[in-house]
């Protein structure tokens, strides 16, 4: 009877399909893991297009760039308004003693009183400064330019931080399937080599070498499991849930994988053009520049057309009951204690602080885009190196699975192939998602993020 089982499990050994550990398309469910695994498929569906909607709608800092910017546009609105007639309508009621005269006050002003009501109005209007207002004008215009970049910069930084969250959740969840299978894998083997001992015919070193993978394979899972959790919650964070969602990320159609550019050059050149952190602070410049020039025109002189007409039906019959007059007032600063020449020289300073933090930050951007192209050259070139030890691992499973049941080779030698097998599995996956990472890296820091 022994025999007949013997010969039973043997044949059932035999039959097991080459490769043990190769991957299988379902995870079992009796596991506590896989079962969370499961359960993230029954989650709400959701592709990269609705995560970037979801966080572009939700983030707080997407809201605070659009205010700023529309506040720099109703500064431009208040900056303008100096160069428009100012028009005001008074209404005044005065009760005084017959020709009294103010004693003190009033400067050099005419300080005779006589009691009345009257209403009238009054208008100005800015004939020339010489150039300060159109100026001021000028700056407060690329200062709202550089509010709509910056708030652009935001919007870009919250979808960099979406896709590579979402990204990261498909490669979590890629190697936990990897971890999964692994453990099913060898669980089978456990399964086997326990038949066969049972039989005598493997002995109980075997079977020990094969739970000891069995659970090397299980704290892999663990771990697997815990990264796609918590790539899960960080997705949610970013998106403006205040608790973890347990989405079904959807991959989409396989992308074409493209070698890099050859040349970085190319690229920093057009991160120049398009970074919009770059063109915030060249808008900056631009209008610290327009503003020193304001400052330096402080010292013209300013021309100003004056009106005022008005009726005074209650008063005194010293006074008609109709007014009306208009006149011209030139003010030439003479001297102030120096403080238009503080004024200009702090505006000039601090457009060459501007200049020297553009300068510093191309060069930044011009950094931070050739390491990019190098991250990206090195995940290019990691995708054919992981796919060939991935196959070479799965060939030499494969042999030594046939060595194992030939008898030509120990439980060891089979281990060591299963390892081998399953690390080159996962180093693949994380190539082919790395590789994704780095052209969103690479894109961003280009300015092309969309």
């Amino acid at each position: 009877m022994r025999r007949i089982l013997g010969m039973a499990a043997l044949a059932l050994f035999w039959a097991a399909p080459r490769g043990m550990a190769q991957q299988t398309a379902t995870p079992p469910t009796s596991t506590p893991m896989a079962g969370a695994a499961q359960g993230a498929a029954g989650g709400r569906t959701l592709t990269i297009e609705e995560a970037e909607a979801i966080a572009l709608r939700n983030n707080p800092q997407i809201t605070v760039g659009k205010l700023r910017a529309l506040q720099a546009h109703e500064f431009v609105r208040e900056v303008r308004s100096t160069l428009m007639p100012q028009a005001n309508g008074d209404l005044e009621g005065v009760g005084a003693d017959s020709g009294t005269r103010l004693s003190a006050g009033g400067f050099l002003t005419n300080g005779a009183m006589f009691s009345r009501a009257a209403a009238g109005v009054a208008v100005s209007q800015l004939i020339t400064d010489f150039g300060r207002t159109p100026n001021l004008l000028s700056s407060s215009k690329f200062q709202a330019k550089a509010e709509d970049e910056n708030a652009a910069a935001t919007r870009q930084q919250i979808i960099l931080a979406v896709d590579q969250a979402f990204y990261n959740v498909l490669e979590t969840r890629a190697l936990l399937k990897v971890a999964l299978d692994t453990v099913k894998a060898r669980q089978n083997l456990v399964d086997q080599i326990k038949a066969l001992t049972d039989a005598k015919l493997r002995s109980e070193i075997d079977l020990s070498f094969s739970k000891v993978d069995l659970a090397r394979a299980k704290l892999l899972m663990l771990d697997s499991e815990s990264g796609y959790q918590a790539s899960l919650s960080t997705l949610s964070a970013i998106l403006g849930y205040p608790e973890q969602q347990n989405f079904d990320v959807a991959e989409g159609a396989p992308q074409t994988v493209n070698p890099p550019s050859a040349d970085p050059v190319p690229l920093v050149r057009q991160a120049m053009q398009m970074r919009p952190e770059i063109l915030a602070l060249q808008n900056e410049v631009s209008a610290a520049e327009k503003f020193g020039r304001a400052e330096h025109d402080l010292w013209w002189p300013t021309v100003t057309g004056l009106g005022a007409v008005g009726a005074a039906p209650v008063r005194d019959p010293n006074i008609t009951s109709r007014y009306g007059a208009g006149g011209v007032i030139v003010h030439i600063p003479l001297f102030n204690g120096f403080l238009y020449n503080a004024r200009a020289k702090s505006a000039d300073l601090e457009t060459e602080v501007k200049r020297k933090r553009l300068q510093d930050l191309q060069d930044n951007v011009a950094r931070d885009v050739r390491n990019g192209w190098l991250d990206t050259q090195k995940a290019f070139e990691r995708l054919s190196v992981t796919q060939q030890l991935r196959e070479q691992a799965q060939l030499s499973l494969e042999l030594a699975d046939a060595r194992y049941k030939l008898g030509l080779a120990t439980i060891v030698e089979y281990s060591q192939a299963e390892l081998q097998q399953t690390d080159a599995q996962l180093q693949d996956t994380d190539a082919h998602y790395q590789y994704i990472l780095s052209q969103l890296a690479l894109a961003y820091e280009m300015g092309l993020t969309r």
